[in-house]
């Protein structure tokens, strides 16, 4: 028997199309859930559940406590912590109320009023065992033989072949796509591998926070545009700012995130000697500017990317505390 780890990366998928229709019967589908991923690791009748960025978030699921419960122990399960609006479609406005929460009494009530939904995609240990080196179609087998479905938790339906047909049902449904697993795969933990693929109705991107601008208005005294950047080998890129889609709780929220983050000069990589000056914020957008370390992770729906590279038609979806600036790059 192989001990059970107490730490597992997550495999990640890329961005891509569907496979071609001489392909399609050697992948299974998935829907593509709008919330945050979450390894879980249950033993003793415990759950614990690890973000990933490997931040231990098991406080602020209460509700998912009862899944070591039904399941037992010696597993690692892997998945997606999902909050459902009124409309039945997952809401990611909504998970980001229990995103945050550190207390535990705050956590509990929270689980009562914004209750969220763990989906269980993939079992990666099991009876003494890693089964990362069995393909996909054998995982899926040993997961649904689990019968994980309560309460607070269940194992979403996947398809062999079909992808065509899946990606349409979902664009009529309003949901964000589906994600493509070859059926022969390996789980890579902590690869992003083609094996996986995402395939988007919704253009996201996850970006750096790098600034902020003072609002006006009815904004006064608050956020009234937030500075996005993605990184790469040469630094921070400048990709444009932001200014709708916040709630007003939100934009109290970013003002105290921001705060104990200010600094003097620009992170964006044309602010230091020698970095591509195209990285910058242009002149005209930097007056008035509070500049912050960028550590901090968000994420905007977007319309399309310019020709110079900026996002057009960004509106704010929330922080990815789940996230690491290192994780960030630009997914279409």
């Amino acid at each position: 028997m192989a001990p059970m780890p107490d730490r597992f990366a997550p495999m990640l998928a890329t961005v891509g199309e569907l496979p071609d229709t001489a392909q399609d019967a050697q992948w299974g589908y998935e829907t593509k859930w709008d919330g945050a991923r979450a390894v879980a690791f249950l033993s003793e009748g415990r759950v614990r559940l690890l973000s990933r960025n490997d931040l231990d978030v098991s406080v602020s699921y209460p509700e998912l406590r009862a899944l070591g419960e039904q399941a037992g122990s010696g597993l690692i399960l892997d998945g997606e912590i999902v909050a459902f609006g009124a409309n039945g479609l997952s809401s990611f406005g909504r998970l980001q109320k229990r995103m945050h929460v550190s207390r535990a009494a705050d956590a509990d009530r929270l689980s009562r009023s914004d209750p969220v939904v763990y989906l269980v995609f993939d079992v990666l240990y099991r009876d003494g065992a890693s089964t990362t080196a069995l393909p996909y179609i054998r995982r899926r087998e040993l997961l649904e033989a689990l019968d994980l479905n309560g309460p607070s938790w269940q194992t979403p339906r996947y398809f062999v072949g079909g992808g065509a047909e899946l990606l349409q049902a979902s664009r009529q449904l309003g949901l964000e796509g589906i994600v493509a697993k070859r059926l022969n795969s390996a789980y890579r933990p902590g690869r992003r591998s083609p094996d996986w693929r995402k395939i988007k109705n919704l253009r996201t991107q996850e970006v750096v926070v790098g600034g902020w601008k003072p609002g006006n208005g009815r904004r006064a005294g608050t956020v009234g545009a937030v500075l996005l950047g993605i990184p790469d080998e040469a630094g921070l890129r400048y990709v444009g700012k932001v200014g709708t889609g916040f709630t007003d709780a939100a934009l109290d929220a970013l003002l105290a995130r921001f705060r104990p983050l200010a600094r003097a000069t620009s992170a964006f990589g044309g602010s230091s000697a020698g970095a591509d000056p195209s990285y910058a914020v242009p002149r005209a957008e930097s007056a008035d500017v509070r500049w912050i370390e960028p550590t901090l992770v968000g994420e905007v729906v977007f319309g399309e990317w310019t020709g110079d590279g900026r996002l057009r038609h960004s509106v704010w979806r929330g922080l990815r505390p789940d996230k690491t600036p290192e994780e960030v790059r630009p997914e279409s």
